[in-house]
């Protein structure tokens, strides 16, 4: 039995799923004439209150497009200095939309709408890059899998309101905050201009991903997707697979929050164990009393099929998801109270 808790996007799957793909109606998307597509499409955006919403092959790909259609070359936008659009994108942001990154050094991956003001450069400013977007990631993977307070995002709405910026919002985890939080994903459509949700991190589909917003903002993603190489031919079975996740995997989600908080609570009260950032969804950040022990605490966990993953700086991290069963939970605690 390998445990497998590198990432939420290690799963395969179900069952249920590969019987709705394998029965999917498809059709050539490119010509937009795949049905299941369509359908998908045309669910997530009434989900979050759009009226457009457009399937990618990955979550980098939908987030690059965004950046796109909301900059123009020289432009700036404004993010974490931990987010996943600057740290986990291969430089896309300068590289297919030749923009620069405004770094705000926020809490677990969480800034303020203060922050953002004073992060603004002035337009009539030539010297400076022109500040044109606001991005958030909710949940903040480096942050652990934190939720943003939904009334600072509101806040940070008012400042984009306040100076023409638009607002984007790097949902890839946002499933795992709607479970967390009260907030609905209408709540979020009515705030941001557009919205990337992945259907692999925690619905458990093995690709996909869907950017969402209202028609004005999106007449350009299918072009951009075109250029970055995202055209897919029949690809409605895996957007069934997106579709049978909406269905099935979203409330099942709170059983990966529950298993996180066991972890959570077990290392720390173990002695090896120097922190552990506070857990809200399935991410647990860690790190050891001794970092340089990091090497030879993976190996060991290795040695007995556990993998973990390292994010540098004497940071490892942990992330329950679909696969990670009921028994693997019990037996990787055991391991843990017995390192």
């Amino acid at each position: 039995m390998i445990i497998d808790l590198r990432s939420d996007t290690v799963t395969k799957p179900t069952q249920g799923m590969l019987e709705a793909m394998m029965s999917a109606q498809v059709g050539d998307d490119v010509y937009k004439e795949d049905p299941t597509v369509n359908e998908l499409e045309e669910r997530l955006a009434d989900m979050f209150g759009k009226s457009k919403a457009l399937f990618f092959p990955t979550g980098t790909m939908a987030n690059q497009t965004a950046l796109k259609l909301h900059t123009i070359p020289g432009d700036q936008v404004i993010c974490d200095n931990n987010s996943h659009i600057y740290h986990y994108e291969g430089g896309g942001a300068s590289f297919n939309s030749g923009i620069s990154c405004k770094l705000l050094e926020g809490n677990r991956g969480m800034f303020t709408a203060e922050q953002v003001i004073e992060a603004i450069n002035p337009p009539d400013f030539y010297h400076s890059p022109l500040t044109a977007l606001v991005e958030v990631e909710n949940t903040a993977n480096r942050g652990g899998g934190s939720c943003w307070s939904f009334e600072e995002l509101k806040n940070i709405r008012k400042v984009c309101n306040d100076h023409n910026l638009g607002y984007h919002l790097d949902g890839a985890r946002i499933w795992n905050a709607l479970i967390a939080k009260p907030e609905t994903a209408r709540d979020y459509g009515q705030i941001f201009d557009t919205i990337s949700v992945c259907l692999s991190k925690g619905l458990g589909c093995p690709i996909g991903s869907v950017l969402i917003g209202d028609e004005e903002i999106m007449k350009n993603a299918l072009r951009i997707r075109k250029i970055l190489g995202g055209g897919m031919r029949q690809v409605g079975y895996m957007a069934a697979a997106g579709l049978y996740a909406l269905d099935h995997h979203i409330e099942r989600i709170t059983e990966d929050h529950q298993k996180a908080k066991d972890i959570e609570q077990l290392l720390s009260k173990l002695e090896f164990i120097k922190k552990v950032e506070p857990v809200e969804t399935n991410i647990i950040i860690f790190e050891l009393v001794d970092n340089k022990n990091d090497t030879k605490f993976l190996k060991l966990l290795a040695d007995q099929n556990i993998r973990l993953s390292s994010m540098g700086g004497g940071k490892l991290r942990i992330v329950t998801h679909l696969d990670y069963t009921d028994e693997m939970h019990d037996r990787f605690l055991d391991v843990l109270k017995n390192s």
